[in-house]
């Protein structure tokens, strides 16, 4: 018994302990990453919102605004996947005024625009606020991309995770 009470007292000790190598950190995605400030950034992780989650799963997602609300319907291939190198058409409403402009930053944060639109819609029975518009994307890579609109007035995003 007296060598166990020996044996915890020594790992016992009021100093706290200084590293001398970087430690690691848990990221959101549970991946453990080096806290070195001269490291290469990672790509964020994707928020659990981005995921479509099967083929049963609403496409229509809500993004973050600053001004505006930004709503987006996907037209998925219906496998609840989106993918790389494959067209996926997106109707967007957003509130706000002036013209709307729309690009996607992947995670190795390259910008793409889309390969066709934005399209003004002029009609829609869509029930979501704002002016309706269509674009066409192609994302080149698999990651958490991020696509980011802007209006006169008002600027919004929506991650969307897209798979290989």
């Amino acid at each position: 018994m007296a060598l166990i009470s020996a044996i915890a007292m020594a790992g016992c000790d009021s100093t706290p302990e200084t590293p001398s190598e970087p430690s690691a950190q848990a990221s959101a995605s549970g991946q453990l990453q080096a806290a070195n400030p001269s490291a290469p950034p990672t790509a964020p992780a994707c928020p659990p919102t981005a995921e479509l989650n099967g083929p049963d799963t609403s496409y229509d997602r809500q993004g973050t605004g600053d001004g505006a609300t930004l709503w987006a319907m996907l037209f998925s291939s219906g496998e609840g996947v989106l993918r790389a190198s494959r067209e996926l058409k997106v109707a967007w409403r957003m509130t706000g005024s002036g013209d709307f402009s729309i690009s996607a930053t992947g995670p190795d944060g390259k910008v793409v625009k889309p390969v066709w639109g934005p399209e003004p819609h002029g009609s829609s029975n869509w029930g979501r606020p704002g002016d309706e518009w269509g674009t066409g994307w192609v994302f080149p890579t698999s990651g958490c991309w991020t696509i980011n609109a802007t209006r006169t007035s008002g600027t919004g995003s929506l991650a969307l995770r897209v798979a290989e």
